[in-house]
């Protein structure tokens, strides 16, 4: 590092501020400490700032599986805004249950641990190692761990007021899982748009997230004028029993989905959908933990990412 400074024209402790990505380095003087680094070759030996430190640069994610969707993009995003912020990612599965994920990354002695969406409803029973600083994705908000989530409800309330703005007379609803926070919370969005507009809610139909149960479900809505599904996955199996029982989307049928997954453009017909941000949720569940690694104030709170509707062909003027 004191190379490193000499060649930069700077002190040590400058060096030290980029190298652990501090913000209070201005760009020109970032870029030139940078360049130096390059030239001389340095890479910071993250063993030895451990020890210094006491911390390892290390974050953990949790997870119950990566076969969906949404699982499998907040993997990418996570470790992506991680290494904005000089952290390295070490994946574990909950399949023996959380509390058993928390131990292993204990081990392993990760500074903090993010846990996403289905492994989420599981951490207020779980036991968790002391000190070990989490956050929460798709939950809701407790004492000792910061939680951040997609606007569920509001963008489902979005998706099911557009479909009576359209005309259709009421809007079903292909739910996900009951124990997911996700799932509830775009139920409840929907259940509360139509109480508002005087509709009574029909009746329920529940899937599992896949494109296979969106398929199934589809002899239970057959009947349906509208439906919002609470995931394109399971708008995709919808679409396919409806095409093959003759029923036109969206002349005879408006269906929304929820996601914005990339070949939900590439649909038949091309699917309107809510749009999660994974970028933007990964970054805030990131800088939520890192903060609270760090000590930054106000790490332990809610945050609410919105969420946006796409239009495009399966729901039109009815």
């Amino acid at each position: 590092m004191a190379m490193v400074a000499s060649r930069a024209g700077v002190s040590g402790q400058t060096v030290s501020r980029v190298v652990n990505g501090s913000p209070r380095v201005d760009p020109d003087t970032r870029a030139r400490v940078e360049h130096a680094m390059a030239e001389l070759g340095y890479r910071p030996h993250r063993a030895a700032r451990a020890l210094r430190t006491g911390r390892s640069q290390t974050i953990g994610l949790v997870v119950t599986t990566l076969a969906t969707v949404g699982n499998s993009r907040m993997l990418q995003a996570t470790a992506e805004a991680a290494a904005e912020r000089g952290y390295a990612v070490t994946l574990v599965t909950a399949a023996q249950g959380v509390a058993e994920a928390f131990d292993r990354l204990a081990e392993q002695e990760v500074d903090g641990a993010i846990v996403l969406n289905e492994a989420s409803a599981l951490v207020s029973d779980a036991q968790r190692p002391a000190g070990l600083r989490l956050v929460v994705v798709d939950a809701p908000r407790e004492d000792g761990f910061a939680s951040v989530h997609s606007d569920h409800a509001g963008g489902a309330a979005v998706a099911t007021a557009r479909l009576l703005d359209l005309g259709y007379a009421t809007v079903h609803h292909l739910a996900g899982p009951a124990d997911s926070f996700a799932a509830v919370e775009r139920e409840r969005g929907w259940r509360e748009t139509l109480t508002a507009a005087n509709v009574r809610p029909p009746s329920v139909v529940r899937g599992d997230w896949t494109a296979e149960s969106g398929y199934a479900a589809g002899a239970d809505l057959l009947s349906a004028p509208a439906v919002f599904c609470a995931n394109d996955q399971m708008a995709l199996g919808l679409l396919r029993a409806l095409s093959e029982s003759g029923r036109r989307v969206p002349e005879d049928v408006g269906v929304i989905g929820f996601d914005d997954v990339p070949e939900a453009a590439n649909y038949r017909p091309p699917l309107t959908t809510i749009r999660q941000d994974f970028a933007a949720l990964a970054h805030r569940a990131v800088s939520a933990l890192v903060d609270a690694i760090e000590g930054a104030p106000g790490a332990d709170e809610a945050s609410v990412v919105p969420t946006v509707l796409v239009e495009r062909a399966s729901a039109a003027s009815h």
